[in-house]
């Protein structure tokens, strides 16, 4: 029977994968080079890029159980700490995020601070960047923009071109397109391409709800562009072949504001980085097998141009 996996070994193996250089994971941990270098498990993890290591099969597969191990040695010990947070703490998201996102980070924090008050509300990013600037959120998960104020970038994702898969919405010469408000950013990027790629269009629906633009969108009276978390059973990701030229990457991000309770900020920010890089892609291999409860820790592939959604 094999030893036991060491969680210092681990913690090592994550530095590594994060910082993509046995230096700085040795800085990390404070531990020297040769030590962590000799920290291997039977199996390639790494291979050189460049100057940086990147991950094999293997290591991508060891990373995600490295951080789940990890998480539950923290909320064990959580568990049975007297000192454990109290509090309450104020956390904004766009209701997209909010949708994919939300359940496993309030799950993976209610867990370990059964003692926190988390109060939560439901915005775009422009509102919530003004309430963390006013003094009104504690935190806030956003889509970054370098213009609109710094945020930690803690998940990156394809924006893609959705239509309808059981409508020809994208075939329309005069292309109908829901969007959220002026200011959104994914709004101008699709814009711009359109606008280079000389396609006729016209804005029928305009909302900061992602409910509304998701409707609209499967109900075949319009296309839209969302993030790849947010994609819904029933709609068809459009590529460069059905005329569709590529989008810049959705951005997401955490922003803190000014707080007595830097703890319970620092540790809700720690459980929502961890949630994001855990949650995978909501893409299902057959119809009837949507399940957001199953997707919580499990690596999908990428959805492709073309790939058609389940239906609900």
């Amino acid at each position: 029977m094999k030893s036991p996996l060491d969680l210092d070994q681990l913690q090592t193996f994550i530095s590594i994968a994060d910082t993509g250089s046995f230096t700085r994971a040795a800085e990390e941990v404070h531990r020297t080079q040769s030590a962590v270098s000799m920290q291997r498990l039977g199996k390639p993890l790494f291979e050189k890029d460049g100057r940086t290591n990147r991950l094999t099969e293997e290591g991508d597969k060891l990373l995600s159980y490295a951080r789940r191990l990890l998480y539950l040695n923290r909320e064990t010990l959580a568990a049975f700490d007297d000192r454990r947070l109290e509090g309450t703490i104020r956390i904004g998201t766009p209701d997209d995020y909010a949708d994919r996102f939300l359940p496993e980070i309030m799950a993976r924090f209610t867990r370990s601070n059964p003692r926190v008050e988390l109060t939560v509300i439901c915005e775009p990013t422009p509102g919530l960047v003004e309430h963390i600037k006013r003094g009104n959120l504690d935190l806030a998960l956003v889509t970054h923009n370098d213009v609109r104020g710094q945020s930690e970038v803690v998940r990156r994702e394809p924006l893609l071109w959705v239509t309808s898969a059981n409508h020809a919405t994208h075939e329309q010469e005069t292309l109908p397109m829901a969007f959220g408000r002026p200011n959104c950013i994914w709004r101008r990027a699709a814009v711009d391409v359109l606008d280079q790629q000389n396609r006729d269009y016209r804005i029928l629906f305009t909302s900061f709800s992602a409910t509304v633009i998701t409707a609209a969108v499967l109900s075949g009276l319009a296309i839209s562009v969302l993030p790849e978390c947010a994609l819904r059973p029933g709609m068809r990701v459009l590529s460069e072949a059905d005329g569709f030229g590529a989008l810049p990457d959705c951005r997401i991000g955490i922003m803190r504001g000014q707080t007595s309770r830097p703890e319970i900020v620092d540790a809700l920010a720690r459980h929502i980085s961890e949630s994001l890089d855990n949650i995978s892609v909501p893409v299902g291999e057959d119809p009837g097998t949507f399940d957001f409860a199953a997707l919580a820790f499990t690596k999908l592939r990428r959805t492709k141009p073309n790939q058609i959604l389940p239906g609900w």
